[in-house]
Formats: structure tokens, C-alpha cells, sequence
């Protein structure tokens, strides 16, 4: 084998060690099924620009590269380095496009004010004063012209929409006694599988890679030998993470049950009869008159479309006050049959909960935290792959659980890409735009090779609020979207601390970054979630204040530990 070869291997095998889960897993295919290799695989939403080889030559360290190939009498190290000048160029060009498009209007309408200006100056007080009486306007013109200026007004302000304002939120946090460190989970898994140890080694593996931390929370029913998932334990799950939320919530915004005009909440797998809208009613002794609403069914997207639900309900009710409640109760789906497709939500899923409040009230424009910008919602449903890729059934011996597909996280994409398309052109700059158009020109017109142009998301906001669902899906999305590691380490971290607490885990990524005082007046916030059916979700939000770092949130007693070093794998 000749030294090009030698590099050419030695540059796939470093390739393969930087993404350390893929490589592990492809090492020892046999503990993983072909319905959760695919989640181990993300397939990226957008194509990857891998550098070339000659960049990634430059990367490697060249002392190691030289020991481990080191060159022939007639080999000849390259005395200069690579010129960078052209890049750093480059950089600046797109800078300066990135501005003028930007500012375009700027630009135009300064030099037609100071042409105006001068002309003015040129003329003379005098001047003007004359040829402002020359002009004749009588009492009928400017009666008219006034009304036409008050008809405008008044169509304009009552077809705009009401500002949504989130006020405040809360989320639930567990008590110490409810926590599962690795050595616990796997000792209830080993007597609990004890006649299906691969079942219990697949578990194993996919906890060592999962992301998450060692004070996630499991409901107390799920503490037991054997788990007792009944009626009753879920229901004190639900009361118990449900209402310390909203307990909460009553105290740091000083409301009182009395003023809560629409009720909203949502937990995709518990739906008991009377519904958990009904129980917060009944516990808060809320108006007979509230307008309440249950979400089941919908998965770890429901928050945001319960944010959706609650917007156009507050854009009819005016002066209005909407709280919803996000959930998702743990106790009646966990799963204890052999099936390793259903085994997988067993591992990432914990306890967790948010309860907010929104308003429609101009007075509470001061005190709200953020504005509501824009609410995306793609579904995915129409295909029959998209609607059974995250399935609820009974496995072979009657046990109901979580069926995950392989099909999931490729229908995941696609739900991504038709969400992105959407919200794109509504938060974009126009210089991205722009650029994105001219490319998709330049590749139906000229060169169908052209890569297509990724838009910079980095751009049109300042903060990122990926769903805490997996570790894969926060990686791809990383790549993909070329975000930086403070962009995802909201959702790295709170994937550690808290586990996945489906449709709360935005809020609990949002907590972490008002906890680490990076919010500021004016910065953009992107949220975007994946659910069963299949969807995918985006909220807007817009900071309305600077936010000071809070008190007696979830984050209080270990914000000054994060953020960690997460390794690869964990070995337990």
C-alpha cells in the first residue's frame, strides 16, 4: 500500500473516531435492533459539507501523522503554508453583502433625505414660506383627507393582531427521592428482565450513550419491585407534578385562580376521565366560566401547539389571561415486556412538567418576559410511514408500550425541512433569502451540482431551544443548522440534568439560559419540537426585557456545575 493510501485510510479512521457512537455501535451491531438503529443514525435533514481532503489533512496532527507514516528519501514535506487571505476575503465580502442587503432601505432613503435637505437650504425660508401659500386647499380637500388619513388608522389597528406576551413560567422540579442514578436503573432492569438479560444489556448500551446524567427522576411507582403502574399512582404522579407547577407559577406572578380565563393543558399518554384540565379546575376552584382544554395524544410537539391553541384563542377573548400546563406522566407507560423497539423510551424519558402563563394585556407588556413572534406548526400525518412511526401497541404477550420505527428519524427530517421552509422566509434576513434563491436559481438554470445554499439560522436568532429527545437528533441538528456548542448546550444540559420530559423540556432549556444570564432585551428565541403523527413544531419568541437570573427555579441549586463535559459513551 502506497503513503496516499496509508493517509487516505488513516483520514476515514480519524473520521470514524470523531463520531464515537456510530463507530461503537457499527463495532458490535449485535445488542441493537434494526428499529433503533436508525435513531442511533440520524439522517441529516440537509446535506453534510464535509471539508475536502486536503482541508482535513491540515487538521490532523502533524507529528502524529509523520510517526505513523513516516515518508520516503524521496518524499517532500510543502515548505509554505497554505494562504489564507482569499478566505479571510471571502468572509469579509459576505459581511458587507450581509449589510448593505440588510440596511438596503438605509441606503436609499438617507441620500434622498439629504438631497431633499439641501434643496431646502438652497431655497431659503422666504422661498418656502411663498410657495407654501401658493397652494390652494379648501375646507372640503382637507376634511376629506382627514377622514381618508382616520379610516386607514382605525382598519389598520383592528385587523392587526393582539400581542401575545408570556409573562412567566415555572418548571416542576423532583425531589431527591425520586432520582434514578445509572446503578439503579440498571439493578431494577436486571430483576425486573432477569429472564431476558440481552434485553437488559440493550438497555445498557443505550443509557451509556444516551446524554443523560445520573439526577434524572423517575415517579415513585416506578421505584418498586416490580413497577405497580395503576390508576392511582398515575393519577398522584399527575397531581404531584401538575400542581407544584402551577403552585409555583401563582406565586411568582402574583395572579390568583380567580383570573385565569382559559385553561390549556396537555400530556400525550395519560387521559383519565374526568380529564387533568378538569382536575386543575376542581383543585383551584377556577370560574365556572373558564374556557379549558385537554391535548393528549400529540407527543413531545403538544406544548407548542397548545402555545398555538392558546394565541388564537387569545386573539377573540380580549383582556385575557391563558395558563397552560405541559406534561407527559410516566407511571402507566412504562414498559416491562422484552421488545427492544418499546424498551428504548424505558431509558431517555423522565419525570418533568411547565406551567406558564400568557396575556393579551397591554398593562402587562412591562412585566412579561417575552412576545410571541411566530408559531410554526408541520404535520406530517397524510403519510401512513409518518402516522405509525411513533405507534402505541401491545407487544406479543400483551404488554402496551412505545413502538418507535425505523423510519422515525428519516420522516423526522422531512417534517424538519417542510418546517424550515416555512419559518425560513418569515425570520431570515433578506441577504440569507436572497443567497437562497439565487442558489436554487443557479442550480435549476446552470449547474444542477451546486450544493444547495444552508441558510445562516445564527442570523435571525440569538438562542436555540432544541427539544431534549436524544442526543442523535441534537447532533444532526447541530451540524446541520452549523450552530455553535453554546447554541445547543441549553439542550445538551438539560438532556443531562432532567432527562426527556417531552413537551416541558423546551421550558426547562429556557430556564437554563435565563440561569446563566445570556438572555438580554431584544434577543430571538428559536423552539422547535418533534411528536407523534408526525410533527414538528416551531415557536418565536422575542425577548421583552432584560431578565435577571432567577430565583427557586429548576435550575437553582446546580446551574454553577453546568455546563459538563458529556463523554461519548459511559461505561457502566
Amino acid at each position: 500500500m502506497d503513503h496516499k493510501c496509508k493517509v487516505k485510510s488513516f483520514i476515514k479512521g480519524s473520521h470514524n473516531r470523531n463520531h464515537g457512537p456510530l463507530h461503537d455501535v457499527e463495532a458490535d451491531p449485535s445488542f441493537i435492533s434494526p428499529h433503533l438503529s436508525s435513531f442511533i443514525a440520524f439522517p441529516p435533514p440537509f446535506p453534510l459539507n464535509l471539508p475536502p481532503p486536503v482541508l482535513l489533512l491540515h487538521t490532523l496532527n502533524p507529528p502524529l501523522l509523520l510517526h505513523r507514516f513516516p515518508l520516503c528519501k524521496s518524499s517532500k514535506m510543502p515548505t509554505v503554508l497554505p494562504d489564507f487571505s482569499s478566505t479571510v476575503k471571502l468572509k469579509y465580502v459576505k459581511l458587507g453583502y450581509q449589510y448593505l442587503v440588510n440596511h438596503i432601505l438605509t441606503f436609499i432613503l438617507v441620500p434622498i433625505i439629504a438631497a431633499i435637505t439641501l434643496e431646502l437650504l438652497r431655497l431659503g425660508p422666504d422661498e418656502i414660506i411663498t410657495t407654501v401659500k401658493s397652494i390652494h386647499v379648501d375646507l372640503v380637500q382637507i376634511l376629506c383627507s382627514v377622514f381618508l388619513l382616520l379610516f386607514i388608522s382605525t382598519v389598520y389597528f383592528m385587523s392587526k393582531p393582539r400581542s401575545i406576551y408570556l409573562v412567566d413560567y415555572t418548571c416542576y422540579k423532583a425531589p431527591i427521592t425520586c432520582r434514578v442514578p445509572f446503578s439503579t436503573f440498571m439493578e431494577h432492569s436486571r430483576l425486573i428482565l432477569k429472564d431476558n438479560p440481552k434485553s437488559v444489556d440493550f438497555q445498557m448500551r443505550i443509557l451509556e450513550r444516551s446524554g443523560l446524567g445520573e439526577e434524572t427522576s423517575l415517579p415513585p411507582a416506578i421505584h418498586y419491585i416490580p413497577p405497580t403502574p395503576n390508576m392511582e399512582a398515575a393519577r398522584g404522579e399527575a397531581e404531584l407534578v401538575i400542581f407544584s407547577a402551577i403552585d409555583s407559577l401563582f406565586a411568582r406572578t402574583g395572579l390568583k385562580p380567580k383570573d385565569i380565563d382559559i385553561l390549556i393543558v396537555n400530556c400525550s399518554l395519560f387521559s383519565p376521565t374526568p380529564s387533568l384540565s378538569a382536575m386543575v379546575v376542581n383543585k383551584y376552584k377556577l370560574r365556572s366560566n373558564i374556557k379549558s382544554f385537554n391535548l393528549s395524544g400529540m407527543g413531545c410537539s403538544a406544548g407548542l401547539i397548545s402555545i398555538d391553541l392558546a394565541r388564537d384563542l387569545l386573539q377573540v377573548l380580549p383582556n385575557s389571561n391563558a395558563m397552560v400546563v405541559s406534561t407527559e406522566i410516566i407511571t402507566p407507560n412504562y414498559y416491562q415486556g422484552n421488545e427492544r423497539a418499546m424498551l428504548l423510551p424505558n431509558c431517555l424519558f423522565r419525570m418533568g412538567a411547565a406551567a406558564l402563563l400568557l396575556s393579551n394585556k397591554r398593562r402587562d407588556r412591562s412585566r412579561a418576559k417575552y412576545k410571541l413572534v411566530h408559531v410554526v406548526r408541520t404535520h406530517k400525518g397524510a403519510d401512513d410511514r409518518a402516522y405509525k412511526c411513533v405507534y402505541e401497541q401491545e407487544d406479543a404477550q400483551g404488554l402496551v408500550g412505545i413502538n418507535l420505527s425505523k423510519d422515525l428519524m428519516v420522516i423526522a427530517a422531512e417534517a424538519l425541512k417542510s418546517n424550515i421552509t416555512t419559518i425560513g422566509p418569515l425570520v431570515l434576513p433578506a441577504s440569507e433569502q436572497l443567497l437562497f434563491l439565487f442558489t436554487l436559481i443557479g442550480r435549476k438554470i446552470f449547474n444542477p451540482k451546486w450544493k444547495p445554499y444552508i441558510p445562516d439560522f445564527k442570523l435571525a436568532f440569538e438562542h436555540f431551544c432544541i427539544h431534549a429527545g436524544g442526543r442523535a437528533v441534537i447532533d444532526e441538528l447541530q451540524k446541520n443548522l452549523q450552530l455553535s456548542a453554546e447554541h445547543v448546550e441549553a439542550s445538551r444540559m438539560t438532556l443531562h440534568r432532567f432527562g426527556n420530559t417531552s413537551s416541558s423540556s423546551l421550558w426547562y432549556e429556557l430556564s437554563y439560559i435565563e440561569s446563566k444570564g445570556r438572555m438580554r432585551k431584544g434577543d430571538r428565541v428559536w423552539q422547535i419540537a418533534f411528536g407523534s403523527g408526525f410533527k414538528c413544531n416551531s415557536a418565536v419568541w422575542k425577548c421583552n426585557r432584560n431578565i435577571k437570573t432567577p430565583t427557586g427555579g429548576p435550575w437553582e441549586d446546580c446551574i454553577d456545575r453546568y455546563p459538563v463535559d458529556i463523554p461519548e459513551i459511559v461505561k457502566l
